[in-house]
């Protein structure tokens, strides 16, 4: 199972203000870098309650039929999806990779602060694409939260956008 995280942040690091707001964020993503490709090579994506909710507020549902898997404890209302496919799951990070892969799942989309950096405490992702937007906010989000050891990783590639955008491509070893 391959687990990609593919991710916006500000040049300070974080993926979203305190309230879970991206207005920072290039409109529609701004000029292609990489994200349809990238969509199209998963199987499933998987956030967590956080993101999800922050996902329902940007307006018709952004990821069409593809599998989306909801980690929450606590019941979710699902039914504000319309024409999504969309489950919950909870457990540790390992245990979802293992059940999504006995599903036939091969390539894992991980998104969302906390989602993705239990998945990096877990050792379970493989491949990081940060792209950095121009612009400091100075207090939100962070990508990357404390961890218990390092985490080495491969440059494989760097690209640059003229709207400032800057996209960079690691191997986790």
């Amino acid at each position: 199972m391959t687990c990609s995280v593919f991710v916006g942040a500000s040049l300070d690091g974080f993926i979203a203000r305190r309230d879970g707001a991206l207005d920072f964020l290039p409109a529609d993503g701004g000029e292609p870098h990489g994200y349809e490709e990238f969509i199209a090579s998963v199987d499933a994506i998987v956030f967590g309650r956080n993101t999800f909710e922050v996902v329902l507020k940007l307006g018709p549902w952004p990821y069409g039929k593809k599998r989306v898997v909801v980690l929450s404890s606590r019941p979710l209302d699902l039914s504000m999806v319309k024409g999504g496919v969309v489950e919950q799951m909870s457990g540790p990070p390992a245990e979802i990779v293992a059940r999504l892969a006995a599903r036939g799942a091969h390539h894992l989309y991980v998104d969302g602060g906390i989602t993705i950096q239990q998945f990096l405490r877990a050792g379970l992702v493989n491949r990081l694409v940060v792209t950095r937007v121009p612009v400091l906010i100075g207090v939100g989000i962070p990508l990357f939260g404390t961890l218990d050891r390092d985490i080495q990783l491969r440059h494989i590639q760097t690209r640059h956008f003229p709207s400032g955008l800057v996209s960079s491509e690691y191997q986790v070893i």
